[in-house]
């Protein structure tokens, strides 16, 4: 391992600090060359180690020594739930993809990828592009927006929704226990954990009633799994449905929002994708995506791991029981795999990102995610060509937590478009679009 005490050593960079939460990336860069397996404290008080080369990482993350089931961790701090969704223990929400192990990973994994084929998808495009259209056209009047609270919001959490099988006239409650899950500690003390238990009473109560009527809807999908011999329990149902729909929408909510802040920084580059859409072009659109994921994705961590046997990463020693936190955010931006790693290249070909994970918990929404991002890249850009930053960027703020990257609001301004006949604004079906709320945090990783 490098040593990081050595006098001719830079000093360690700060982590986790506001500014820090603003550009991690010359500290990962720092850690990278110095410490690339490198133990630390985080702001909860639980010590992890951060894996930041690409290779380390993409090991990692495929190496079955690490375990996602926290009844691993050494420490007891996970039995406070300090190492997982807040709320998550206490509602009997703990069995679903990003906690279990194989074989019962194998098993719900297998049930729930026929929501997520290429062909489910596709049949899914025109409802996702109904979506944005509508979002986009309750501001496009105005001349300006917080593209986060009016449209890379709400654009997912209806869309998971609708996937789910959550009736129309419920959404609104999601919307609202979403928005208090994506504040990371801005909103009331304790406001995540009670979204999650109201979450998940809906849930059971949402599983119950869908076993009168079935659907051809996700949750429909699951209850017929379960009564064809599969073994899905309530409580695995319930979880499976809650973990989609938490891991479904903040990381599109921050594809969309980090996607669109990069553009709007690299005028050159957004150039040349409104160029080839209008054009009819879509190829740039399809590898620019997937740089906009690698450049500054939306998982900035991947979720915990923790050693179930003592073992080695890059050199370095990990123990059994310790926490081991992937940095996706370093690892592809790492030198030696991607040439000029800092640089905004929508047109990239070799680009095999982890921004989506690695391995058998690689991301199962990842087409899904996919979609909603090219379609409301695509249609921002060509509706509102002239889309520009109503803010210095400097005084932009991202959102605490640990594992996700995404700004907390997304000014930006542009020609008003006309009002569209027969839509008054507002979300989809005239719906009022949301707000994940825009309280002050006074620590950026609460």
């Amino acid at each position: 391992m490098h040593d990081s005490n050595d006098t001719n050593t830079p000093p360690a960079p700060s982590l986790f600090t506001w500014e820090f939460a603003s550009d991690p990336y010359p500290a990962y860069a720092w850690l990278r060359e110095h410490a690339p397996v490198h133990r630390t404290a985080l702001p909860s008080g639980v010590e992890a180690w951060l894996v930041t080369r690409y290779a380390d990482a993409r090991q990692a993350l495929a190496d079955q020594r690490l375990s996602k089931n926290p009844v691993h961790h050494s420490e007891s701090a996970h039995g406070k739930g300090k190492v997982g969704i807040p709320g998550e223990r206490s509602a009997n929400l703990m069995t679903h993809l990003l906690n279990i192990d194989p074989p019962d990973h194998t098993r719900l994994r297998r049930l729930v990828s026929k929501a997520f084929t290429p062909r489910r998808v596709a049949e899914f495009t025109p409802r996702v592009q109904e979506l944005t259209n509508q979002l986009i056209d309750g501001f496009a009047a105005k001349g300006e927006a917080d593209l986060i609270h009016e449209f890379a919001f709400p654009l997912p959490i209806y869309a998971i929704c609708d996937m789910l099988g959550v009736p129309p006239e419920d959404q609104d409650d999601f919307r609202d226990w979403a928005g208090m899950m994506i504040r990371h500690g801005g909103g009331p003390r304790g406001g995540v954990a009670r979204s999650v238990k109201k979450m998940r009473t809906y849930l059971a109560e949402l599983i119950h009633r869908k076993r009168e009527d079935l659907g051809e809807d996700l949750i429909s999908g699951l209850i017929r799994a379960s009564d064809h011999g599969e073994h899905l329990t309530e409580n695995e149902a319930a979880a499976m449905a809650f973990i989609l729909l938490f891991a479904g929408f903040e990381t599109t909510v921050n594809l969309i929002g980090n996607g669109t802040y990069a553009l709007l920084r690299h005028p050159g580059q957004r150039e040349r994708l409104q160029r080839a859409l209008a054009e009819g072009d879509e190829s740039l659109l399809a590898t620019g995506i997937e740089e906009l994921l690698r450049y500054d994705g939306p998982v900035e961590l991947a979720t915990w791991r923790f050693a179930t046997r003592d073992l080695t990463i890059g050199g370095q020693r990990i123990a059994e029981g310790d926490p081991v936190l992937v940095v996706l955010a370093a690892a592809d931006r790492d030198p030696e795999r991607f040439a000029e790693p800092d640089t905004l290249d929508l047109s990239r070909s070799d680009n095999q990102h982890l921004g989506y994970g690695h391995g058998i918990h690689y991301c199962l929404g990842a087409p899904l995610a996919r979609l909603e991002g090219r379609t409301a890249l695509a249609t921002l850009l060509r509706r509102l060509p002239d889309l520009r930053l109503n803010a210095e960027p400097e005084d932009l703020r991202w959102r605490g937590g640990l594992i996700m990257r995404g700004l907390r609001t997304l000014p930006v301004a542009f020609t008003p478009e006309g009002t569209p006949e027969g839509n008054p604004g507002g979300g989809p079906g005239g719906i009022p679009a949301g707000n994940p709320g825009t309280t002050t945090q006074e620590q950026p990783y609460a």
